[in-house]
């Protein structure tokens, strides 16, 4: 876990765009490091807890930046032009926060909110389970009630960032369930758990700064750290964790490969590389247009969607739903599929080795974990019966 001297003042009176900067800028001069020894980008978080960056979707009477979800949406597109693995760690942050937001008590809300706002906690999701991967809506462990306090028992095959969080929210089923669909969420302190392990160690082909590593995590905490009703998580994700992950993980993506098009185009029209490659060419030419194709696509749709959420009083409804989904796989096929035109378009030099300067090979280690974040398989399965239910076709 990092550590770091808050400073509150000047840095909060700074535009968001600004503190957004400050994050890449750091994010970038550790690029290489991190990627190359799968190492969690410490320096990048410091950098939001001193912008309070963290606080993005903190309310300001709790002291945070009162920001929105179009925020961490055009946020998240701008620290994953840099680094997706910072993008990623900053947008799956914002989801535990918006959820702590919309569902928590006030008891806990102001506790923890603040705290937040001024840096002193990054939130980490243990929802993965051996067995059922990322599907959030079951669960195999569960919470046992004892004098007022759960007791947490909880191993996780996959917690981005979980070895430097500060808190966790956690989902396991409600003491007395009767069903695996009877899932709570529950939040934990760093303090309050009594054995947070790492298990085997994380080497991945993409994603490498996210340390998504497997935890195992037990302690004790107060009955009103439930964060919405016991046993009713089914509300969050329709409410908050689904439109969270689906816009935030979009975005990363997006930001991602339009950083991949961006280095192409400055490499292809810089000084050093004039008379070495014919710009006339019908077949670059084409390719490029058809690379930004895919972005614009993906971006018109990601700002639809925010839209939807922000607008829809009913989130669970099937077109509503199908939106969802179609960004999310849409975003995670057409982005990879624009990084992987890109390397045909500029070739090996610059497409494939590790040292050019347009990082393609990178950016596209890092978004082929996009169609398996969530599998796109098991969205097309939901969205198949989702479309069933809505005959008339009608769009959100």
């Amino acid at each position: 876990m990092s550590t770091i001297a808050l400073e509150p003042a000047p840095l909060r009176t700074e535009s968001l765009s600004d503190r957004t900067a400050r994050v890449a800028e750091v994010a970038a001069a550790h690029l290489v490091r991190t990627d190359r020894e799968a190492a969690f980008p410490v320096e990048a978080l410091d950098e939001m807890r001193r912008t309070g960056l963290l606080g993005l979707l903190v309310p300001t009477e709790y002291g945070g930046l009162g920001g929105t979800v179009a925020d961490m949406v055009a946020t998240s597109i701008e620290l994953g032009r840099v680094d997706m693995s910072v993008a990623v760690i900053f947008a799956m942050h914002c989801q535990q926060v918006e959820a702590v937001v919309r569902h928590g008590s006030e008891p806990l809300r102001r506790r923890l909110l603040p705290e937040i706002a001024d840096g002193r906690r990054y939130l980490a999701s243990v929802t993965t389970e051996a067995g059922k991967g990322g599907h959030l809506l079951t669960s195999e462990s569960a919470l046992s009630d004892a004098d007022g306090e759960l007791l947490l028992d909880r191993f996780a095959p996959i917690v981005t960032g979980g070895e430097h969080a500060d808190g966790f929210l956690v989902t396991m089923l409600a003491p007395g369930a009767t069903s695996p669909n009877q899932v709570s969420l529950v939040y934990a302190d760093r303090e309050q758990l009594t054995t947070l392990e790492r298990s085997g160690d994380w080497q991945p082909l993409g994603m490498r700064a996210s340390h998504s590593v497997a935890l195992k995590l037990r302690g004790q905490v107060p009955c009103a750290q439930v964060v919405g009703r016991q046993g009713d998580f089914r509300a969050i994700v329709t409410s908050v964790f689904g439109p969270m992950a689906h816009l935030g993980w979009s975005a990363c993506w997006l930001g991602t490969a339009a950083g991949a098009l961006s280095r192409v185009l400055r490499m292809l029209r810089s000084p050093a590389n004039r008379g070495r490659t014919d710009l006339g060419s019908e077949l670059l030419l084409t390719r490029l247009s058809r690379t930004r194709q895919r972005l614009e696509t993906v971006h018109a749709l990601l700002a639809r969607t925010e839209r939807t959420v922000a607008e829809s009083a009913d989130l669970s409804l099937p077109r509503v739903q199908l939106q969802l989904n179609a960004l999310k796989i849409t975003a995670a096929e057409e982005c990879y599929r624009a990084v992987d035109e890109l390397v045909d378009a500029v070739g090996m030099r610059h497409g494939y080795l590790k040292d050019s300067p347009t990082r393609l090979e990178h950016a596209l280690r890092d978004l082929r974990s996009a169609a398996l974040n969530y599998s796109n398989d098991r969205l097309h399965l939901a969205d198949g019966k989702l479309a069933l239910l809505d005959p008339e076709v009608r769009f959100a």
